[in-house]
Formats: structure tokens, sequence, C-alpha cells
């Protein structure tokens, strides 16, 4: 084991390193959005959020103010200072404010939730318009919208980028802070895992950082391919989780177990039967719901339990934490527990262990024990928040449609995710592309795939397109044009195997159709 750790350092940690440790030297916000493909993991700041933050607790947003950074009050002093300079700004404070008022609910924790969805959403400064039609901004920012235009005034009059230039510097200290620790948190899990966090191409892991919210508080998000995680940590080192390492780690275990339920879901459909037995538990309705979402929260708990202390840890703790997850609703834990006690001792990474592990449940047994489970009353609610289900159902509905044969079904889907910009639009039209493959409509199927390359960041998407691009000019006799697909498909699409053969295979030699056998 002490061999694999070297060789996994020498190989992966440094990369990830070095992505972290970039923020931390500039010291100011990269958006997330120009996150590239090598760089997946980004501990960042932002001045949109800053200016979100700094409009709430100017009207009156003071959650665990007093345990807060004093950077927080500080901030909160300079505003308050800039304003009562000019009545004009005092006016425009208090316009915002009546507005914020007329939205605030009698939960403070969900107030700062929805504003941190609609600041991940909005256009940088000095505008702050949202990045996306109202109807597809997450459920619970599309409520507060109009926010966007309160803030824009606010920020010209109080001279918040005059205020956030003043403390760029905090700012980069609290990234340097968090670096090592983070740099150890994704170490240790692409360890025990045996995977490689860069290994999603398109993928972006982005911690946001900032003094002005409650440092009891994280939020985290999963918007497509993107992964957010929004915390404010305790100014006191000697405090129970002052850099909030747990509620990021459990972000980032989504980040990487999303995908292999994505990719696996055939295997896991086989056991949504299991829903009906956890509809008197008090999880969210999403897992009561989505087979896929509670299997993946399963067996990110019994990571975190199987983890979690020393390897001098009581069993009997690490138990009692599994009853609790399954008494809260997450009853495949205990299975997952012991799975993962068979992984350890595998060399082989999750990756390769994924579907095994998926098929090795009996469906019968875990039925049985369910039902047997005495539910709790309560559970805390989950920490990383979905944009929308049908982002995740309907480009996946679409996919498994055509790949049972109903190409009408996959394109009515595919392009009503188009028409209402939800999910990857290059997957999207990569779907239309294939329908359209399918219904020999040659030049519909070349035009969507060149429109699906420009329109996504999916490897996966991209070097299939690629590849069929080559195809059908190989077809129309243009073997040049053909090896040029044919190349590009080979770098964007190294990381994937099938593409890489697929590619290679039209290099040597010209595409021809499959003859279909006479009847």
């Amino acid at each position: 084991m002490a061999a694999l750790r070297e060789d996994f350092l020498r190989r992966f940690l440094g990369s990830v390193v070095r992505i972290v440790l970039a923020s931390a030297l500039i010291g100011m916000a990269v958006p997330a959005c120009l996150a590239d493909n090598n760089n997946p993991i980004t501990l960042d700041t932002s001045e949109t959020l800053f200016t979100v933050l700094a409009a709430m607790n100017t009207c009156g947003y003071d959650a665990d103010l007093n345990v807060s950074d004093p950077l927080r009050i500080t901030v909160g002093d300079e505003v308050q200072k800039i304003l009562r300079q000019s009545e004009n700004a005092q006016e425009t404070a208090a316009t915002m404010c009546l507005w914020y008022e007329a939205h605030r609910t009698s939960d403070q924790a969900h107030d700062l939730s929805q504003y941190i969805s609609l600041a991940l959403y909005l256009q940088g400064p000095p505008q702050f318009l949202p990045r996306v039609r109202e109807d597809d901004l997450p459920p619970d920012a599309a409520g507060i919208a109009n926010f966007g235009k309160q803030l824009e005034l606010f920020y010209n009059a109080a001279r918040i980028h005059e205020i956030w230039e003043r403390h760029r510097l905090n700012y980069a200290a609290l990234v340097e802070r968090y670096h090592d620790p983070l740099a150890k948190m994704v170490f240790d899990n692409d360890i025990y895992l045996k995977m490689q966090s860069g290994g999603y191409l398109g993928r972006t892991f982005t911690i946001f950082l900032d003094y002005l919210g409650d440092p009891n508080q994280a939020n985290a998000r999963n918007y497509g391919m993107d992964y957010y995680v929004v915390v404010f940590p305790s100014p006191d080192p000697h405090s129970a989780e002052p850099l909030k390492m747990e509620e990021i780690r459990h972000a980032y275990l989504h980040y990487l177990l999303d995908p292999l339920a994505e990719k696996n879901f055939v295997s896991i459909k086989r056991v949504e039967p299991l829903l009906q037995s956890v509809q008197r538990a008090p999880i969210e309705e999403t897992f009561k719901e989505d087979i896929s979402l509670l299997v993946t929260e399963c067996m990110i708990r019994a990571i975190e339990i199987r983890t979690t202390g020393t390897k001098h840890t009581a069993e009997a703790m690490r138990a009692q934490a599994v009853d609790d997850a399954v008494k809260q609703g997450y009853i495949l834990t205990r299975y997952f527990y012991n799975a993962f006690a068979k992984f350890e001792k595998d060399p082989a990474g999750l990756r390769t262990d994924y579907a095994e592990m998926i098929d090795g449940i009996d469906l019968k047994a875990e039925q049985k024990a369910a039902a047997d489970v005495e539910f709790a009353a309560v559970t805390t609610p989950e920490l990383v928040q979905l944009s929308r289900m049908e982002d995740r159902r309907m480009l996946s509905t679409a996919e498994q449609r055509l790949a049972a044969g109903d190409a009408k079904g996959a394109q009515e889907l595919a392009q009503q995710a188009i028409e209402r910009k939800i999910g990857d639009q290059g997957r999207a039209l990569f779907i239309l592309a294939q329908v359209a493959v399918a219904n020999k409509n040659r030049d519909g199927a070349f035009d969507n795939f060149q429109r699906a390359i420009q329109a996504t960041k999916d490897p996966k998407v991209l070097g299939w397109s690629h590849v069929y691009l080559g195809r059908i000019l190989d077809m129309k006799e243009d073997r040049q044009g053909a090896l040029n697909e044919y190349r590009a498909a080979l770098s964007v699409g190294t990381a994937l195997p099938e593409v890489k053969q697929a590619a290679e295979r039209g290099l040597q030699q010209p595409y021809e159709p499959p003859v279909k056998p006479q009847q």
C-alpha cells in the first residue's frame, strides 16, 4: 500500500496541487466557467458572491455574525460609511432592502442558500443579470431573479468594487489557508478509491470561499457537469470544523461517483424496486424518486464511515454510524460498507469494480432487510443540491430511448432539451445527430455533429462527433476531410479507448458502412 501511495503521489498529486495553488497565488476571482479540462479542481473567490453577501448583510442578514470572521463586520462598516456619504446611495440601499425584506423567509439558512444559488448563475459585475433564462434558473433562485437589478445599483452606490479591491490580500490568504487541507483531502480520497480526480474531462469542481456568510453553513451544488461548494470558514481554528472540509469532501465524492452512476444506469435500474422500501423514510423526496441518487448517496456515506478517523477507531462506532444512516433511509449503506471492505484489498480502482459492486446487490435480501428497519423521524438535509431533476433525466431518457430503437421518442426529448436549454446542449445535439444517422439523413447528421462540437465540453460527445463526421466525409469520398476529423477525435478522446480505437481505424482505411445481410 505504501508503494501504491508513493506512485499515486508522483503521478497525480503534483498536478492537483498546482491547480489549487494557482488560484492561491493570484489571490483573485477566476470565473469557474473559465476552468479548462486540465484544471478540474479550483479553489477560488468571487466578486459576484462577495457583492451578493455584502448586500444581504446590509439588509439585515446577521446569521452567526458574532462567530464570523472579523472581516465580515469590517466590510459591513465600510459599506455603511460609504452609504452615509450620499443621500442617493442611502435611497438605493433602502430600496434594495425593501425588496430583500419582501422576499425574506423565516429561515436564515434558506435565505442564504437561495441567494448563493442565484449568485452562481449571475453574470459578473458591474451588471448582475442571470446567465440563463429565468425559467432555467434553479428553483430556489427563480423567485429572486430580479434581485440582480437591485444589486447593480447597490454595487455602484456602495462602491463595492473599491471595498473588494481593498481586501484582496485577505481573500488571497483565505485561499492559501485551504490549499494544503484541500490537496490532502483530494489525495486521500483518490488514493482510497484508486481513481484520478482529473479523470473526468469536461467536469469541474470549484470551491468558493468568502468571509461574509454564516460560518456554520456550507452550500454545494451540481449544475450539469459543474460542481460548486461555497463555504465561510470559522476564524477560530479550535472550533469543531473551522474549514468545513467534511462538507467539501462530501461534495467531492459526488463529483467522483455521480458519473459512475450515469455510466452504469442499466445496472442500477435493476434495484429500482428498493425505492418502495424508503417511502416511509425521512430522506428527501429526490432519493425516493431516483434510484441512482439513492445508490450514490448510500455509497458515499459508506465511504465516509469507512475512512473517518484512524485504523484504531472502534468498529462499534462505525457500526453505529452505518445503522444511523440506514435508519435515515440510506438503506444500502451497510451493503456498501461491507463491499468496500473487500474493495480495499483489491488492487483495481472503483471505475473497474463499480459495476460488479452494483451487480452484487441482492435485491430480495435488501428489500427484506429494509422492511424490518424502524426509520428515524427526521434526517439532516442533503448537502449537494441539483439545479433541476429534469436536467438529470431528460437527456438520459433520450439516450435510453435511442438505444432501445425509439428514435422518434429520443428526438422529441432532445429537441425539448434544446428548446428549454436543459442540460448539456451539445449532448442534446449529439442525440439529434444520432437520430439523423438512424434515419439515414446524412446532411442532418453532419450539421448536428458540427453543432454538438461547438456546444459542449464533454470529451465523449466531442470525440464521437469527430469520428462520425469523419465517417460521413469518407462516404462522401472526401478522404482528406475525413482524416482531419479522425485526428481531431484523437486529440480530444485520448482518454476514451472506444473513441481512440474508432479514430485510429478511420486513419488506417476509409470507413465503409456495414452491409446488411440479404433477407
